[in-house]
């Protein structure tokens, strides 16, 4: 598919919270939502404001600048922007296949959980073009001037210089382009905020996905990946059109098809000549864990921590290998 003919494909969805955990569907085709400020964070010198019953659009030609605070910007659908205290960037273009921006100062932390076919995020500070292809964590700070793959592969041009850097390697935007390894392991107060960050959003997933699968006539039949309010969280989450992403730290995104796993697990019934299966109206999910009886709307009718342990088995439990975990889905 052709970049022009995946920008009408792409819908991002923003769930604008009235009175109900419904909400109305907005459809935009945008990168640059602000999704989360904590201190202070300004565009275009403006105080920045999220509020459930609104929308926080950076612009092409807007600058978002932290001051003691930070800021995340969602851009493509599973695209996080996170920018760390003192920093200010510039919105040059909100397409959603090839968003581009410009890093003036500080540091940002871009996290690619998924990239539209044939997109890219694009990176200016000063000379130096970066260049974001492929699913990854990256950083690029301004003092001193470096770009960090900690997962993925970027393309940096400067000057009359071109050089792919990949994971674990740290490339100074000095004009050299003499690249170094790192250890990724070691991190600051940004890299640690940015993994809290992942993790909310990853809580916010099931949900929202869920939500999405309820509504097929609404989002849920979106042609691509998407972004879907949570009215329960309060916050944006991603959702992948189909099979299940997995993030640099390890989170789960579920997709609308996927995510009913969770919500209605396979049913193994005991054959009356089998010794050992002596649940008749239990649940087992494919993910390799034993549940709990379904109510008449088909949910789980108790917490999930009232389940048996692992090591505590109940009797006539059967034993099922627990796979990786991926329920029958596809993880990218």
């Amino acid at each position: 598919m052709k970049a022009g003919a995946h920008v009408c494909c792409i819908v991002l969805i923003l769930l604008v919270v009235a009175g109900s955990a419904e909400g109305q569907a907005v459809i935009s085709a945008k990168s640059g939502l602000i999704n989360y400020v904590e201190g202070e964070v300004t565009l275009d010198g403006q105080q920045v404001e999220v509020k459930l019953n609104s929308v926080t659009q950076l612009k092409p030609s807007q600058v978002l600048k932290t001051g003691a605070g930070r800021a995340e910007v969602l851009l493509s659908p599973g695209v996080f922007l996170r920018a760390g205290e003192d920093s200010s960037l510039k919105l040059l273009s909100d397409e959603i296949v090839n968003t581009r921006l410009e890093m003036l100062e500080g540091s940002i932390i871009v996290e690619c959980v998924e990239l539209p076919k044939d997109g890219s995020v694009t990176v200016l500070y000063k000379d130096a073009t970066v260049v974001l292809g492929k699913k990854g964590l990256y950083r690029v700070d301004a003092e001193p001037a470096a770009l960090r793959v900690y997962d993925g592969e970027a393309t940096v041009r400067q000057g009359e210089q071109s050089q792919t850097i990949k994971k674990g390697w740290l490339l100074p935007l000095d004009g050299l382009l003499a690249a170094e390894k790192f250890d990724t392991k070691t991190g600051d107060a940004l890299l640690r905020w940015a993994r809290r960050r992942a993790e909310y959003i990853a809580m916010a997933n099931p949900a929202a996905a869920r939500m999405a699968w309820r509504d097929r006539q609404g989002f849920g039949s979106a042609v691509s990946s998407i972004w879907v309010y949570n009215p329960y969280l309060g916050m944006y989450t991603f959702v992948p059109r189909t099979g299940m992403y997995r993030s640099y730290w390890g989170y789960d995104y579920w997709s609308p098809g996927e995510v009913r796993v969770l919500y209605y697990p396979r049913v193994y019934r005991a054959p009356s000549s089998s010794a050992g299966w002596s649940r008749t109206g239990g649940a087992m999910s494919s993910r390799g864990y034993e549940g709990v009886p379904r109510t008449a709307a088909g949910t789980s009718g108790v917490a999930a921590s009232s389940a048996p342990r692992a090591s505590e088995p109940s009797a006539g439990s059967v034993s099922v290998p627990r796979g990786t975990g991926s329920a029958g889905a596809r993880r990218r």
